[in-house]
């Protein structure tokens, strides 16, 4: 069974559709990452599986429970970490903390175990006596990760969690989540850095108008966006003359000639149907007298199979 699932989930604004008929499976430990334009509907969704919104129609379950009916049993096996994390004045980090432990009804000496074991995990039990307002973003949001995790929830919910940091604070926060994949946790992750939910994420939701325009594991995507291999190719000499000998190789569809910066190079698009191995053009090349400078193949990845697949719509 699904530890997230979505039928038909549609959610409307008078006459603006924010999500249209989402249907999505997010087995448990897995951690997914949901990827579409500012508008598309990412936040939407994240906010009715986290209990906040009612859906207009359809249904939204966690852990086989019910959202809007449920929703009493739905609330202690989730974290929801929005994208901004809000905290009272003069509040430092540990009464911020157990704040929330108590709301969790974690007491006594459970609690200041509790709160010890997730400023280790997130790497700021030197920061427990700092006051919160006072935070760097990069620690504001490892401080909600932290708060989220106190009552040891099933499954998180992060809504653009890398939003606004710097560089140093992302790789931070992308090895904290790694962590908590380790430790099972099914993980939702909303996001505009790709490469990073590329490297996070076992599996990928594009989503955009408010539909689902693809779901599934990412190498899949990969090649559902592949319009072919494109090889990037780069002769000493007779640039014109190994792109003709290309041409007339059968399996490749297009030949341009790629002129940068006074540097002429070949890119050639394998079709992916005709079987014909990257290894067969160089070998042609050779063969013909001509002399390599560069040879590269250009992978797809998570960046270019978003542009593929998507048109920049928003609902």
């Amino acid at each position: 069974m699904p530890m997230i699932e979505t039928i038909n989930l549609t959610k409307k604004y008078g006459e603006l559709t924010a999500l249209d008929n989402l249907n999505l499976a997010i087995e448990p430990g897995a951690c997914f990452g949901f990827i579409g334009p500012n508008g598309a509907g990412k936040t939407t969704t994240i906010k009715i599986l986290a209990t906040l919104l009612k859906p207009t129609w359809g249904e939204a379950r966690i852990d086989g429970r019910t959202v809007g009916f449920q929703n009493h049993l739905i609330r202690p096996v989730i974290g929801y970490v929005p994208d901004f994390m809000g905290a009272y004045d003069d509040m430092v980090v540990t009464e911020y903390l157990e704040f929330f432990a108590a709301c969790y009804g974690i007491h006594g000496t459970q609690r200041q175990q509790v709160i010890g074991d997730v400023l280790t995990l997130t790497d700021l039990s030197y920061k427990s006596n700092a006051e919160v307002n006072g935070l760097s973003r990069g620690m504001k949001q490892r401080l909600s990760v932290a708060r989220v995790l106190l009552h040891d929830p099933k499954v998180l919910l992060m809504d653009e969690p890398a939003s606004g940091l710097d560089p140093r604070a992302r790789i931070e926060m992308r090895e904290l989540l790694k962590e908590l994949r380790r430790m099972g946790k099914t993980i939702i992750i909303s996001s505009h850095i790709l490469h990073e939910l590329a490297e996070l994420c076992n599996a990928i939701g594009i989503i955009e108008q408010g539909r689902l325009v693809y779901s599934g594991p990412v190498s899949e995507i990969m090649k559902q966006a592949s319009m072919g291999q494109l090889v990037h190719v780069v002769v000493e000499d007779r640039v014109d003359a190994a792109a003709a000998l290309l041409r007339g190789v059968k399996g490749i569809k297009q030949v341009d000639v790629i002129e940068n910066d006074g540097l002429r190079r070949i890119d050639a698009i394998i079709d992916p149907a005709s079987g014909l191995p990257v290894s067969e053009l160089p070998n042609r090349l050779i063969a013909q007298g001509f002399r390599l400078v560069e040879f590269k193949l250009e992978q797809v990845n998570l960046e270019t199979a978003f542009m593929r697949l998507t048109k920049g719509l928003v609902s």
